[in-house]
Formats: C-alpha cells, structure tokens, sequence
C-alpha cells in the first residue's frame, strides 16, 4: 500500500474512533467486487459516483408529486433527495453517525424512480406484472440500476451496505421504530432478488445500518411538508385548512415540520441502537401522512391524466419491444441506451427488461415526447 493510501486508512481511523458505538464505520465498507481505497472514505467515494453518474442529472427532469405544472417553484425529484440528505445528515451528526453513508444513500435513494412519479411506478408495475410475473418498485429499481445498468452496464460498484440502504429506503411506510437488521452480502442479494417475486421485501425490508434507518424516515420527513407548500403555492388549498390538531404538534409550514420532527428524533433516540420519536409526534405525523395522501396525492393527476400515461406508456412498451425484435436500430431506445451498454448487459437481459429499464431512467419530457410521437 503506498504511503497516500496508508494516510487515507489512518484518516479513516480517526474519523470512525469519533462515531457512536452503534455507527457504521468505514473500515466496515465493503463491495460485491473489492476494490483499492483511495483518499476518501468509501462511502464518500460512493456519493462521488452517484452525483457524477449520468442518471444524477435526469433527477432534475423527474417528478416529485406534480408533473407539467407551470410554476418553476414545484420540487423535482433533485430538490427532494437533497432535501433528505440535508435532513438525515442533521439527524446523523447530532447521534454521531457515519453521514459519508447517510449522503450516499440518500442522494441515490430515488434513481429508480419512473417518469410521472409515483404514477409511473404504478403503471410499470402493472406492465412487469403482466408480462414477466414480477413486480417493479422504485427501491428495487434504484439497485438494480446502481447494480446492473449504470456506467453503460459496467455498474458503479457501491459499496453494500449503501445498496441495502438505497433499497430499504420505503419512505411510504410509517414505523414508530425503525432498528437496523443484521445481514450479510449474501442475505441482502437474496432479499434483492426476492423482491421481484415477493411483494413484502420492496416495500419492508430493513436497513443493515442505523444510517440506513435514518434516511428512510428522512425521506419521508423531507416530502410531507415541502409537498403541502407545493400543493398551497399550486392553490389547491389554503395552510388555515391543515387539521389542528396536527399544527400544533408539527406546526404548520415545512420549517416547523421538519424542525419539530428532527428534534424529536434525535432526543428520542441519543445514545440508542434504533430510531425512534415520540408517540405524540409518531401520531401527528401519521395523521399528516394520512391527510396528505387525501388532499394531495390523490388528487395530483387526474383520472384523465392517468388514463392517457397509462395508456401512452402500454404503447411505448410495445412500441420498443417490437423495435427490439425487428432490430430497429435507428430506435430511440438503441440510440440513446442500448448502442452505449455494455456486451454483459445486453447478453444477460431479456428484451422485456431493457424496455423496463429503459422506460423507468425517462424523464418526464422524454416520456411525454415519446408518448405524442407514437401517438
């Protein structure tokens, strides 16, 4: 080893010996294929790879809650996953975690998110489903593209355990406690694998890592406030509408929301092998989850809105798995994905799946476009 990487591992050291017992240390890292340090931890050599990856840059053109609404001020995807880093980087710090591993799974938490948000997953679910028998889920997807399709299908090699926070990052789900699950490199490809076929391990599966668990509760911490500023800014309705018997618990702007919820955690949890936060705010903030999916995410897309994706992205599917078959390699789908894979990715996919992949890395305009132009 030379002398740099003998300074990086005495670095390394340092910072780990000042983390809480129950942190992950970076001396702990390690990749389904092993690979020399360099001067940054492993983890921050991660989040390196994850902002400089092509797909980083689709965020910016990806959903949140709203899609095509004309106020430059909506959140995209980008803004979200940031917005969690910030937040479960807080969190880390005043518990004395590894917030290398907390950036790095939060930034690259999303990138399996479809086109359309939330919407789009749900009508790729139905395709996969339908087609091959497995299920998709944004969490999966965000592995298996980290895992298999990146780097022109040479994959980016990151370490397991952000792979296993990226992929039990559910923010969906609610827990009033969330304690990280011991496993291996073994157990977590076997969990990845199965989530295709068993719908509980997309969405249930636990973090190996108490900076795992931190960002899944980040994640929703940072969208139920910001997607009600975002739904008030649209005028879909008024703050003085908020229940109070929620405000005055979480108050009633994302600031107090995100103040309120991440102070509760950290003195909830000081010094303990779990995350956790007060029943009282647990309550409100399940109260909040719930009136949420009433008044905001119900109501994001109409039935006519959904009705015309649905059918668009069935016709897109269609439409580039017949290019596949016929070889039309003056396709969209060959010239700006599949002419750059790798000889491994092409040969290891089934055609079924290099139109799922390629469909769910869209942006939204890209889907849109695509979507007039078939039409």
């Amino acid at each position: 080893m030379n002398n740099n990487l003998e300074i990086a591992k005495k670095n390394f050291l340092l910072i780990d010996n000042n983390l809480s017992e129950y942190a992950t240390k970076s001396l702990t890292a390690y990749r389904l294929k092993e690979e020399e340090n360099d001067l940054r931890t492993p983890f921050a050599r991660d989040t390196d790879r994850i902002i400089h990856a092509l797909s980083y840059t689709r965020y910016m053109n990806k959903t949140q809650v709203y899609s095509f609404k004309e106020n430059d001020h909506i959140s995209k995807r980008i803004v979200h996953v940031q917005f969690v880093s910030k937040i479960a980087r807080t969190i880390g710090r005043a518990l004395r975690l590894n917030t290398d591993l907390i950036e790095a799974i939060a930034l690259g938490h999303d990138i399996g998110h479809t086109p359309l948000g939330h919407a789009g997953e749900e009508i790729l679910n139905e395709i996969s489903l339908k087609e091959m028998g497995q299920f998709f889920a944004h969490n999966i997807q965000s592995v298996r593209h980290y895992m298999i399709v990146e780097n022109n299908g040479k994959r980016l090699n990151l370490t397991v355990q952000v792979l296993d926070g990226i992929m039990c990052h559910n923010g969906e789900i609610l827990e009033p406690i969330y304690k990280p699950m011991a496993k291996d490199q073994e157990e977590f490809l076997k969990e990845f694998n199965e989530s295709y076929t068993n719908l509980k391990n997309t969405s249930k599966c636990s973090p190996m890592t108490l900076e795992g668990c931190v960002v899944r509760i980040s994640d929703m911490i940072a969208y139920v406030g910001r997607d009600i500023e975002d739904s008030i800014n649209l005028g879909l309705f008024e703050r003085e509408e908020l229940p109070e018997e929620i405000t005055k618990i979480l108050g009633n702007s994302n600031k107090e929301i995100i103040n309120n919820i991440t102070t509760d955690i950290i003195k909830e949890s000081m010094n303990k092998p779990y995350i956790k936060m007060s029943s009282e705010v647990f309550q409100a903030l399940l109260a909040l989850k719930k009136y949420n999916y009433q008044h905001i995410y119900a109501k994001s897309m109409s039935d006519k809105e959904r009705e015309y994706y649905k059918a668009g992205i069935n016709k897109l599917y269609k439409h580039y798995l017949e290019a596949l078959e016929k070889k039309e390699k003056s396709n969209i789908i060959y010239t700006i994905f599949l002419n750059t894979q790798s000889k491994e990715y092409l040969e290891n996919t089934n055609n079924k799946r290099k139109v799922l992949d390629f469909i769910a890395g869209m942006t939204d305009e890209l889907l849109l476009s695509e979507i007039v132009k078939i039409s």
